[in-house]
């Protein structure tokens, strides 16, 4: 589709779910984007584990791409299968979900996801190894956008998609995220299937959870036999660097795990025994719920950047609704996006933060000293959990 010469140049930072699936649907609409993207290229580094993508946003964003059918042939059904446990090991609750279930929220690998994005773009229209550094106002209107090494490039509508640690929200807010009181460690067991038999059927074909006093493990399904391991520890801000875990010798970093929960059952110890990928730290944080901004001329935000939350399965599905509510402003009204960018800032305020308090509240469920029966009432308020509860 040719490129609306009335349109306004829209920069987008950041090349995640949200900023791709942006840049996809104003180009459905003939309006041009460049995405300006860190990475060196695809291919630079994992991109995590899966994402459940809800119909009601997430597919929704997906289907305005033009990309719904594409996703649901790469989507495992069987990935919304959920095993919850206690720490000694005693299955509260287990959802196997039926080879005719709706796909409401199937699982998706991030790396699928975003391959399918960039696909669906233009060649030409991401420019990786671009590290945004900061903008500028042009006199005439408009942003400058200066990047490390000296590159610089002009727009007329800055998207900040770039994140948590987003260096296009100053441009808005001063806000900044806060630590929650809980900090994460992510690795992996790269090929579980064939090297741990026994754990792969114990983590089963979607999301297998385990939570205790003070900690909690989760292991994810992804493809290709992979899975996912996530430690979370409730613990102050500096703990990642007080803790005494040597996070960068990978074997020295899973023997200190391990032992971390050695009053746990066995069989969480051989998860974390059994990852041979690196055990990556991150802090646990978040932006202020409901968090608004006056507007400003051209710049806006979305993801992560404008509301980041907890990582309890709405973060990356607001992003994406929040990209396809944006390009579906700007391409009502491509010859004013001062006022699309108004119009869709005052829903994306109201709508994410409903998201975020949804979150907030399930955090706090998680990190409480009953954690694991109240995630039993949450996913069954009728009290029927499993046979072995």
């Amino acid at each position: 589709m040719e490129t609306d010469t009335r349109s306004p140049r829209i920069a987008v930072v950041g090349a995640g779910p949200g900023g791709l699936t942006l840049a996809r649907i104003l180009h459905l609409h003939g309006i041009g984007a460049v995405v300006h993207e860190r990475d060196r290229d695809r291919t630079a580094r994992a991109q995590g584990g899966t994402l459940d993508l809800h119909r009601e946003s997430g597919q929704r964003a997906l289907r305005e791409a033009g990309l719904e059918a594409a996703f649901l042939r790469a989507a495992r059904r069987e990935g919304q299968d959920l095993r919850l446990l206690d720490h000694t090991g005693t299955l509260l609750l287990q959802e196997d979900t039926p080879d005719d279930a709706p796909m409401d929220r199937p699982e998706i690998d991030r790396a699928d996801l975003r391959d399918l994005l960039l696909d669906s773009l233009p060649a030409g229209t991401v420019r990786w190894g671009r590290t945004f550094r900061h903008a500028t106002r042009r006199p005439e209107g408009g942003r400058r956008l200066h990047f490390e090494g000296g590159a610089t490039d002009d727009c007329d509508l800055l998207v900040g998609a770039d994140g948590a640690h987003s260096r296009a929200r100053p441009l808005v807010t001063a806000a900044r995220p806060a630590h929650l009181g809980s900090n994460t460690v992510e690795s992996g067991i790269s090929a579980a299937d064939r090297s741990h038999p026994e754990l792969s059927a114990l983590v089963g074909r979607g999301n297998y959870w385990a939570l205790g006093p003070g900690r909690s493990l989760a292991a994810q399904r992804q493809g290709g036999g992979r899975i996912r391991v996530f430690l979370s520890f409730h613990t102050p801000e500096d703990w990642l660097a007080t803790c005494g875990v040597p996070f960068a010798d990978r074997d020295a970093a899973r023997h200190a795990l391990t032992g971390l929960f050695a009053d746990w059952a066995p069989q969480f110890r051989a998860l974390i025994e059994a990852c041979d990928e690196p055990f990556v730290p991150r802090p646990l944080t978040a932006l202020p719920v409901g968090l608004t901004w006056p507007s400003v001329p051209g710049v806006t935000l979305l993801g992560d950047a404008a509301h980041l939350m907890p990582p309890v399965g709405l973060g990356a599905n607001t992003a994406m609704l929040d990209a396809a509510e944006l390009a579906r402003e700007i391409a009502a009204a491509p010859d004013d996006p001062a006022g699309a960018v108004r119009r869709y800032e005052t829903a994306m305020f109201e709508r994410s933060a409903v998201a975020a308090r949804e979150s907030e509240r399930i955090t706090a469920m998680l990190m409480s000293e009953d954690g694991a029966a109240r995630l039993v009432r949450f996913f069954r308020p009728d009290g029927e959990g499993t046979a072995d509860a």
